[in-house]
């Protein structure tokens, strides 16, 4: 199994490690240190030795950060986590608040004396975020890049030893495009712009770019390194030697240069002192890399990993395999979903048994490397927090008269998927499926959305909230999330949500996963990838438009859809999606799983 149901650590979230760390703030100092959930990549998804925030606080989120001051301390999360952080860490050591409405830089203001001293790790903090503080910070308060990270002092040897998994080659069937011909496209695009070379610190740009593959991180099939592309002759990749087999070798001996991740800071001061102009990420690469690249004749040029853009827009290849995955995908996920039909009834199932018995099915294709995130297996209640991670010690049964949310997701070598279907158990109540009903009409409103080129995703956000805006509902997370090709589940630039200022374009996959959560009751969410299309003209139309293909392949719960509360075009869509999924998945399916999806996409209108 890819993934565990085991609690936090008994005592996590106590008092005795935020005690400690404050004794060294103390020797030190400090009268605040910043304690982020990002690791020297930025990743959203961290190795256990990078799980700061988790081993001092208890928060299991994907995004978050905490500050300790000398009296007080508090953890920031969003919309996504506001009922599972309280759950998770002593409240009565940390306030939780919730940004944007809670800022950063007033806590500081509020509880670190004038003249006093912030203390962070500059690897794991991006420059834009450690340059904005800095200037909203009230006069006199000092921010301060500690040598060494204050929380890896107080967790010592018990700290999880950095991964050593092995690098393995991307191979061409599933790239598409050589590894050579990437490079090549880069260093034009530098000689473009002027530029002597790019630092790259994505370990999923890098896997990119060189056609390799890793599992340092869990679930995201990316190597921890880093990498120095200059405008000609080969990139340099930074990179624990013992990762790299013969396999590995024989991939990159002929495109890259291969060093020991020691050897990086020597680079970056050859670099400085050559007068180079050296592009760096402001929004991905650390403060660190700033810092050790200014001051010398060297120019750091700001501008975007050149990586971003070309990997989201997905290749021939890579859309073609999308579609093998997602049908491949679709299949697992309904064999599942009539198996839950079938045994929900007798009422012996609960979210640890049905998460498991989802991965044993997609084992079953023979296809899966890995899952793409945790399984969120959640049932009443739970399915209201949006990143509920199931433990033996949250476990609920699946109870009638309840919903039941399930967003998986798996990574096979020709795609990654994503999935959230909501699925009633027993018989739903009417407010059940009229808000199901509208978060349908908000996933419809984007899976039929036609848009000129430049459209970004804060411009098609609010489809997907319109007919819940009308009813005075909400949801505190975005409509979108970009996806990789055998990569990062949340891959950028692009997304469809209120922060999306990237222009959507052809060949892009994203998410379309409107919901709505009912603290203390239930969840609701609908997701499917979507392919951004090739625009083409609409008849009687006056330009070219794009839109989506629709890439997941499983029912939508009709249980839950009053059509009434759907236009025609609205029913004509679910029932066109449904016959879709019945003819591309249907044969796929032994009988009784055919004879359930036949009566699951039967025609609602």
């Amino acid at each position: 199994m890819f993934q565990t149901y085991d609690p936090p650590e008994a005592g996590q979230s106590g008092g005795d490690r935020v005690a400690k760390l404050r004794a060294l703030m103390a020797k030190s100092g400090l009268d605040a240190v910043l304690v982020p959930r990002a690791d020297e990549h930025q990743g959203e998804y961290v190795a256990p030795s990078a799980e700061r925030l988790k081993w001092l606080t208890g928060f299991s989120g994907s995004a978050g950060l905490a500050v300790v001051g000398s009296k007080a301390a508090a953890l920031f999360v969003d919309g996504r986590y506001v009922v599972q952080a309280p759950a998770q860490v002593d409240t009565g050591i940390f306030e939780v608040l919730q940004v944007p409405q809670a800022r950063l830089d007033a806590w500081l203001v509020k509880h670190v004396k004038k003249g006093g001293t912030v203390g962070f790790d500059p690897k794991l903090h991006t420059v834009a975020m450690v340059e904005d503080l800095a200037k909203s910070l009230a006069k006199g308060i000092k921010l301060k890049p500690l040598a060494a990270n204050p929380v890896d002092r107080v967790w010592g040897r018990a700290r999880p030893p950095a991964p050593r998994a092995p690098v393995v080659p991307h191979e061409l069937r599933y790239a598409g495009k050589p590894a050579q011909q990437k490079i090549g496209d880069l260093q034009a695009a530098l000689r473009k712009e002027g530029e002597d070379a790019v630092v790259l610190t994505l370990p999923d740009s890098i896997a990119w770019l060189l056609n390799i593959r890793g599992a340092d991180v869990a679930h995201n099939p990316v190597a921890l390194a880093f990498a120095i592309v200059p405008v000609t002759g080969k990139p340099e990749l930074f990179i624990d030697p013992a990762k790299v087999g013969p396999e590995a070798k024989a991939h990159l001996g002929p495109i890259a240069k291969i060093s020991a991740p020691e050897a990086l800071e020597r680079r970056l001061s050859v670099l400085k002192s050559q007068g180079k102009r050296i592009r760096l990420d402001p929004g991905s690469a650390s403060s660190w890399f700033f810092r050790k690249m200014s001051g010398g004749k060297a120019r750091i040029v700001r501008g975007s990993d050149p990586c971003l853009l070309p990997k989201a827009r997905k290749n021939e290849t890579e859309i073609a395999g999308a579609r093998d995955a997602h049908k491949r995908d679709g299949a697992a996920v309904a064999r599942f979903l009539a198996w839950l039909d079938r045994e929900a009834p007798g009422g012996g199932l609960d979210e640890i048994t049905v998460s498991r018995r989802l991965e044993q099915i997609r084992s079953e294709t023979q296809a899966l490397k890995e899952i793409s995130f945790d399984t969120i297996s959640g049932a009443g209640p739970n399915g209201a927090i949006v990143h509920y991670r199931v433990t033996t010690a949250t476990n609920r049964k699946l109870e009638q008269g309840g919903l039941y949310l399930v967003d998986s997701g798996a990574q096979y070598l020709d795609g990654t998927t994503d999935i959230t279907r909501t699925v009633a158990i027993g018989t739903p109540t009417r407010e059940m499926r009229e808000r199901f009903t509208l978060v349908l009409k908000g996933h419809i409103a984007i899976a039929t959305a036609r848009f000129p080129k430049g459209t970004r995703g804060v411009d098609l956000d609010p489809f997907a909230r319109r007919a819940l805006w009308e009813a005075g509902l909400d949801f505190d997370h975005g409509t979108g999330h970009g996806i990789g090709s055998y990569l990062s589940v949340h891959e950028g630039p692009q997304s469809i949500s209120r922060r999306g200022m990237v222009a959507l374009e052809p060949g892009m996959i994203i998410s379309n996963e409107p919901g709505y959560y009912k603290e203390g009751a239930y969840g609701i969410r609908i997701e499917n990838l979507v392919l951004v299309n090739e625009p083409a003209r609409v008849p009687g139309g006056d330009r070219e438009v794009m839109g989506f293909e629709t890439l997941t392949l499983v029912p939508i719960d009709r249980r839950l859809v009053l059509p009434e509360l759907l236009s025609a075009m609205e029913l004509a869509w679910l029932d066109d999606y449904h016959a879709r999924v019945r003819d591309i998945i249907g044969p796929e399916l032994g009988p009784s799983d055919r004879a359930w999806l036949e009566a699951a996409t039967a025609p609602l209108g």
